[in-house]
C-alpha cells in the first residue's frame, strides 16, 4: 500500500456508490481505498487499478464463487473504522449536527472529529486503550 486516503467526501443520499467511485480517479492516485459490499464491482476495481493504481479493497460475499477470506490486517483495520465511525456518531453525535449548509456540517465534522483525537490522545499519554474515548477525561 503506497498511500491512504484521510479525506471524506460526502455525496448526495440518491448518487450510487458506484457513480462516485468513477470520480473519484481523478483525485487520487497510487493508493487502497477500503469499500464495503456496496462498491463490489470488478470492472469498476480494474478501471480504477488501469487508471489511477488505485486498489479498491471490498470484501467479498460467502455465496460468490471467487470467495477468499480476507487478511488479518485488513479486518482489524476495518474493524478500527467502523468502531471509530460508531464512536463518532452514538458519543458525539455526529448525525445530529443541525447544519444549515455544506460549510457548516463540515465544520461541525472537524471539532467532533478534532475532539475525538483529544481525547485518543489524552488515552494514549495516561497508558490507556486509545479507543475507549467515553470516559478518557477521568
Amino acid at each position: 500500500m503506497s498511500g491512504v486516503i484521510h479525506s471524506y467526501d460526502l455525496t448526495a443520499a440518491n448518487v450510487h456508490d458506484l457513480h462516485y467511485l468513477k470520480d473519484i480517479r481523478w483525485e487520487y492516485h497510487d493508493c487502497t481505498i477500503l469499500g464495503d459490499k456496496g462498491y463490489l464491482s470488478a470492472p469498476i476495481q480494474l478501471d480504477l487499478f488501469e487508471t489511477a493504481n488505485i486498489t479498491l479493497e471490498v470484501p467479498y460475499r460467502l455465496d460468490q464463487k471467487n470467495w477468499r477470506p480476507q487478511s488479518r490486517a485488513y479486518k482489524k483495520f476495518r474493524k478500527r473504522v467502523e468502531t471509530v465511525f460508531s464512536q463518532l456518531n452514538d458519543q458525539l453525535m455526529m448525525i445530529r449536527n443541525y447544519a444549515k449548509r455544506t460549510k457548516g456540517l463540515f465544520t461541525r465534522m472537524e471539532a467532533k472529529v478534532a475532539a475525538f483525537t483529544m481525547l485518543q490522545y489524552f488515552n494514549y499519554i495516561n497508558h490507556k486503550p486509545i479507543g475507549q474515548v467515553k470516559y478518557a477525561l477521568f
